[in-house]
């Protein structure tokens, strides 16, 4: 997963879920260069930032994520919110859930983490879809990205977990490797 797109590292004063404030031009020069690599390289899914640009939350930038990502970077895999994202939309958090729902999903958000008022998310999205407002192809979107990545991760082949596996898990192997990869991240 390629995260937090887009401008996450250029907020103003530096300040976590604050505005990017920058030209287009700006913006792809600094912000958007590893989201090209990570594409041509295959990346699956790619999460959106909790940020603004230029005012605009990135949860609802349909520019950014419909446009820019999906259509010019020709990005296949799934969009996915950060954590509560779309409820970060409105100022205050969730205090127009609709139009968060409506302005994430709209935007171009394929897979969105609702933790807790996942029935008001269902309820609020299946009425806009029946009502219209977000399209069925905005949805058949949505299935077809998520399914393209679930079925090249060979989930639908093997199911279930290999339990036989189990205590590989924590392991002194494992947790060397985890540290190589910190390493050669740095």
């Amino acid at each position: 997963c390629a995260k937090h797109f887009v401008g996450d590292g250029g907020t103003t004063k530096g300040i976590n879920e604050n505005n990017t404030v920058i030209n287009y031009k700006g913006l792809v020069g600094i912000h958007m260069t590893p989201y090209f690599d990570a594409i041509v390289k295959g990346v699956s899914t790619v999460m959106v930032s909790y940020t603004s640009w230029n005012g605009e939350k990135m949860h609802a930038n349909s520019f950014l994520v419909s446009h820019v990502l999906k259509k010019q970077l020709r990005f296949k895999g799934f969009v996915i919110s950060d954590w509560q994202g779309i409820d970060r939309i409105t100022s205050p958090p969730d205090s127009n859930y609709y139009l968060s729902v409506m302005d994430g999903v709209g935007a171009g958000i394929d897979m969105v983490m609702v933790p807790f008022n996942y029935t008001d998310f269902i309820n609020d999205l299946t009425y806009q879809v029946k009502g219209g407002i977000i399209s069925k192809n905005r949805i058949n979107d949505a299935m077809r990205r998520i399914l393209r990545v679930k079925f090249s991760m060979g989930l639908f082949e093997h199911p279930m977990v290999d339990l036989s596996l189990e205590d590989l898990v924590g392991s002194k192997e494992h947790r060397d490797l985890v540290r190589e990869v910190v390493r050669k991240s740095l």
